[in-house]
């Protein structure tokens, strides 16, 4: 696989402590297939999903995670490159980094609240606020239910700055036999959004 810094294209994939690891692991993969860079960022809560959910054992060590989970999705290393959720050196808390886009998947409830109301105290908050105020593509997946009127006016403040809601609602209208496949139709809504195709999209018909 090439180099897949030297695509051009790097996503930053910030995952949170909301259930549904798999869309998060799902996206890095794909995105590592298409040869783009993903620069991860998870907080301590996002750790802990990702073990109970998806077994995956990964340490607060910034230098052992990229390599433990490129292991686990079957991807190189320097498909990835992982930072620390008080990281603010890193090209994510800054606007000049040139990273176009952005998803937090999967998106806690109060980790969008803290989005929408522009409170920076971490790294995956200071990046999404870095997409904003860059007017940049910025996916938003949230994973709740029921949800609150608290939560819909969250969702919709951030839609109304051109953040882009992907709630995780897998589609069955493809007619999906697997987990995996319920998991990729709401990846393959956020690859588009990320304005990213690794022709392995469904596309109603096509």
């Amino acid at each position: 696989m090439a180099d897949a810094k030297a695509s051009g294209r790097e996503v930053l994939v910030a995952i949170t402590g909301a259930s549904g690891a798999a869309y998060a692991l799902r996206l890095i993969k794909r995105l590592g297939r298409a040869q783009l860079h993903s620069h991860v960022v998870i907080s301590d809560a996002g750790r802990q999903v990702l073990r109970h959910e998806a077994g995956l054992k990964l340490t607060s060590a910034v230098r052992t995670m990229a390599g433990d989970l490129a292991a686990h999705l079957d991807l190189t290393s320097e498909c990835i490159t992982c930072y620390g959720a008080g990281d603010w050196f890193s090209p994510a808390a800054s606007g000049s980094s040139g990273i176009e886009s952005m998803a937090v998947i999967p998106c806690s409830m109060g980790s969008l609240a803290r989005i929408a109301a522009g409170s920076a105290n971490t790294l995956i908050e200071r990046a999404a606020d870095v997409m904003i105020k860059e007017s940049r593509r910025l996916v938003i997946v949230p994973r709740e239910t029921p949800l609150s009127a608290l939560h819909l006016e969250n969702m919709l403040k951030l839609a109304r700055m051109g953040v882009r809601i992907i709630p995780a609602m897998p589609g069955f209208y493809l007619q999906p036999a697997s987990i995996d496949d319920l998991v990729d139709s709401v990846v393959d809504r956020v690859l588009n959004h990320l304005d990213v195709d690794d022709g392995m999209m469904k596309r109603w018909g096509r």
